[in-house]
């Protein structure tokens, strides 16, 4: 059985995602809890690309990166749930629900990013996600992911 420590750092999560810059949307696990749930962190830097034209002079993190790093942190804890699993899953993205956008956020923010899975069925995983910026939501939704393949 694979254990790991926490926390886990960049190069941690990149031997679970096949994500990497620019679109590797999370720097950081805190803490997972097998086939339970995740926490893990983006920090919000304004050298990511997209906030040249989002907006310039007023720099927000696009809602949907959001919602990409709540599904990539989802995959993580399929990866770490499923972690015996060979060949390992590509897990993709395959429905938004409910997603809410309460306040902006933007660079310098740290974004944590709680999952929890609330089922899983014939592989596909539902999360029910949250975005905090100090303690304070700022986004949350529902992800269905699917595994689509190898893991590249």
């Amino acid at each position: 059985m694979t254990t790991y420590e926490y926390p886990l750092d960049v190069e941690a999560i990149k031997a679970l995602l096949p994500h990497r810059d620019p679109f590797l949307m999370i720097d950081e696990v805190i803490e997972c809890t097998p086939h339970e749930s995740v926490t893990a962190v983006k920090h919000v830097s304004a050298d990511e690309p997209h906030f040249a034209g989002h907006f310039p002079g007023n720099p927000i993190l696009p809602g949907v990166l959001i919602v990409e790093a709540m599904a990539q942190a989802g995959g993580v804890l399929s990866h770490i749930s499923n972690a015996e699993l060979e060949p390992k899953p590509l897990y993709m993205l395959v429905r938004v629900e409910d997603a809410r956008f309460r306040r902006p956020v933007v660079p310098g923010d740290r974004l944590e990013l709680r999952v929890v899975a609330d089922k899983v069925r014939r592989g596909m995983w539902w999360y029910k996600c949250e975005a905090s910026v100090g303690g304070e939501l700022v986004a949350s939704a529902t992800v269905i992911c699917a595994p689509g393949g190898d893991k590249a």
